[in-house]
């Protein structure tokens, strides 16, 4: 239907939903993040949905600003996130993290709702490390060394001990090495949680390893990863960023989320230009599959898809409508 065909009653009377911090991490639920990200990144696979190029710049305020959008022209899925990273937010007692998500009508372009965006990048970041945890990490892994105590961190170690059962300890190193009495706290009833003394001691001795941090430098050496272990790395999404070291993605089998964004704001900056890598969503829909041998090194790079936001974000608009949740504002076009 287009513009030509709506009346003008239903043109003036068009609304926009607003949904806040509050009202998007009451919709959240897990196992629903969890299949919203698994259709986003099959639809990437099936190329029936579209990853256009991502925004990315430094600020003269000291923040990151970045952009990233899609669509899916056969469910009338189109819209963005507008998100980035603000380190002096801390001094006010904010998040440094910030971002919105947009919907908008790909037939006439109004937008149908705006979401925080902040519980939506950390659910669906979880949910996208579960989904590499349970098809490249050993199925009999027991102890994970995760680099971060902080928001991203904490859901990255609670959707790994969802999909991991076997998973019992857990070695985190924390910025400027001090106990974190906390988030030991959030999970102890889960598992053998404690501050890690010594990063590559505690690679070495594990079987999954997460890095949840700014993305400011490599954060162990290479030669402390040992056959077997797999690699979650979630912080580096921006040209300049690395938290893995030189040498390591030379032994590994490396997956991406996306493989352009992955060669530009990922990991695979760092990695020679003839490294082979596989798209994870390849893997879901079975145009790859891996035959992981036990001595394998697999790293997961994680630089987060938009499509990812968006099937998440049209999951909590319907839910929204359908329960009244949410600000609905008078939006005429």
């Amino acid at each position: 239907m287009n513009s030509a065909t709506i009346a003008p009653a239903t043109r003036a009377q068009a609304q926009l939903l607003l949904l806040d911090t509050h009202q998007v991490s009451a919709l959240l639920q897990p196992q629903d993040v969890l299949h919203a990200v698994r259709e986003a990144f099959t639809l990437h696979s099936q190329r029936a949905g579209r990853v256009f190029p991502v925004v990315r710049e430094a600020l003269p305020t000291g923040g990151v600003f970045g952009i990233k959008s899609g669509d899916v022209s056969t469910q009338g899925l189109l819209g963005f996130k507008a998100a980035g990273f603000w380190p002096a937010n801390r001094a006010q007692g904010g998040e440094p993290h910030q971002a919105t998500v947009m919907l908008i009508d790909p037939a006439t372009g109004r937008p149908l709702c705006v979401l925080d965006g902040n519980a939506i990048t950390t659910e669906r970041t979880g949910a996208a490390g579960a989904l590499g945890l349970q098809h490249l990490a050993r199925a009999d892994s027991e102890q994970l060394c995760l680099f971060g105590t902080g928001v991203q961190a904490r859901v990255q170690l609670r959707f790994a001990l969802q999909v991991l059962p076997g998973l019992r300890r857990v070695r985190y190193v924390a910025q400027g090495g001090r106990r974190n009495e906390g988030f030991e706290a959030a999970f102890a009833d889960r598992c053998d949680i404690a501050l890690a003394t010594d990063a590559n001691e505690a690679v070495a001795a594990s079987d999954v390893v997460v890095t949840a941090t700014p993305g400011g430098g490599a954060l162990f050496d290479a030669a402390a990863v040992q056959p077997g272990t797999h690699i979650n790395a979630v912080g580096t999404d921006t040209q300049g960023k690395r938290e893995l070291p030189d040498g390591l993605l030379e032994r590994a089998r490396l997956f991406v989320d996306d493989a352009t964004q992955a060669r530009q704001i990922g990991e695979a900056q760092w990695a020679p230009h003839d490294l082979p890598w596989t798209e994870l969503g390849d893997l879901l829909t079975g145009k790859e599959s891996v035959q992981r041998g036990a001595q394998d090194i697999t790293v997961f790079d994680m630089t987060g898809l938009a499509l990812q936001d968006l099937t998440v974000a049209r999951m909590l608009h319907t839910q929204a409508l359908a329960q009244g949740l949410g600000t609905a504002m008078a939006w005429p076009w």
